[in-house]
């Protein structure tokens, strides 16, 4: 069976931030005129607008993988829909600086880079426009009583950003701009990571 690539919606915190989830010195920042955005990444065990439910198991297991990337700052994400599991560099608007499990929902904050990219994000924050985030993941699904289940397999790539009309809590967004069969792009580090994860986890 081949990998998906899934992406799912979210919106953030009303006006983008959640002021209790930034520091002291973020807030300084703020002040300076650098942007955080945060809120609810993705959700567990719920069907979500695609039809597609996650387990908590793997999608708790996969934001503990994702912890690595943002502990060495390497947690990058794009604006809109790219069409492959690879981040491109030269598209990076935004850094993901902290992501917490919380309840069966994926919290996090991401710092707007001061890229082109970046700035167009930033500039649509100042504007007003409404954004959400978009996981983008590798996975294999199957169908069960009406809803898509994401499999063991999924493997979490990173969060982009988008602006899609919402409501509370999730982006529906049409199901043919959302998968696209593609390769793996994950290297042998991270799986290798991966596996020892699971080891500690007792699995």
């Amino acid at each position: 069976m081949s990998k998906l690539l899934l992406r799912e919606y979210y919106e953030l915190c009303e006006g983008g931030v959640c002021q209790d989830f930034l520091t002291e010195a973020e807030k300084r920042m703020v002040k300076e005129g650098h942007v955080f955005l945060t809120g609810v990444m993705q959700r567990a065990d719920a069907r979500n607008g695609n039809g597609r439910v996650y387990p908590g198991p793997i999608l708790e297991r996969e934001t503990n993988n994702y912890k690595k990337l943002v502990k060495e700052r390497r947690a990058l994400g794009e604006l809109d829909h790219p069409d492959d599991s690879v981040i491109n560099l030269k598209n990076a608007s935004h850094l993901v600086t902290d992501i917490w499990w919380d309840q069966g929902a994926v919290m996090g904050k991401i710092q707007v880079l001061n890229t082109p990219s970046g700035q167009v994000l930033k500039e649509l924050v100042n504007a007003g426009v409404k954004l959400g985030i978009s996981s983008r993941g590798m996975g294999s699904v199957h169908e069960s009583n009406g809803n898509t289940i994401v499999e063991d397999d999924f493997q979490l790539i990173c969060f982009d950003m988008v602006s899609e009309p919402s409501t509370t809590g999730a982006f529906m967004t049409p199901q043919q701009i959302n998968e696209s069969t593609v390769k793996g792009v994950f290297t042998k580090a991270d799986r290798i990571n991966r596996a020892l994860n699971d080891i500690l986890r007792g699995k």
